[in-house]
């Protein structure tokens, strides 16, 4: 009962997010959206992907888009009426379409299902960092020793463009004054 309740607010809290014009009330309800879907993972059963789906998302990248929404001003400006288009109920007819064709494939055959299968330990943090570190430890080294080339690699390539306006005008100073010929 509590999983329904809270499945169709998220679904609204996310049919807000495309409804409103503003580009602030969106990025609120894709906070709502993000943290309700936290919570959807906690009655699952699956802390694990909670706390990530609370930290990741609903803290760094939702902070993130509301500090590019303030930077750009986008809930200042009024959004201009725009005339109706043949294309947007198109449009929504065929999304209609298309959630009574995932709703019949998906939904409809797991009405009848009414034992758990996953074990109890399933989506725990402790689990899965005791898979994480015995089963699957180097292909988990694997993604860090990775990680960490993409860093460094964005690292030289921001300090070699910060470098080379100043280069430039020291090379062009020395070739004023004739050295390096």
């Amino acid at each position: 009962m509590a999983f329904g309740a809270i499945a169709g607010v998220v679904a609204l809290a996310s049919l807000g997010v495309v409804a409103f014009n503003n580009a602030i009330r969106s990025a609120l309800c894709l906070v709502l959206t993000f943290f309700l879907l936290a919570v959807l993972y906690f009655t699952l059963n699956a802390q694990f992907l909670g706390i990530i789906q609370i930290v990741v998302y609903t803290g760094a990248i939702m902070v993130l888009f509301l500090f590019v929404i303030m930077l750009l001003n986008l809930g200042g400006i009024n959004a201009v009426m725009q005339k109706r288009d043949p294309k947007i109920i198109f449009g929504g007819v065929l999304g209609f379409a298309l959630f009574s064709l995932v709703a019949a494939q998906v939904l409809l055959p797991l009405q009848g299902v009414t034992t758990v299968r996953a074990p109890d330990d399933f989506g725990k943090p402790e689990y899965l960092g005791s898979a994480l570190f015995s089963n699957y430890v180097w292909p988990f080294e694997l993604a860090s020793i990775l990680l960490l080339i993409g860093i460094v690699g964005s690292i030289l390539l921001a300090k070699r463009r910060i470098l080379s306006p100043a280069m430039d005008a020291l090379n062009a100073e020395d070739a004023e004054r004739g050295v390096g010929e």
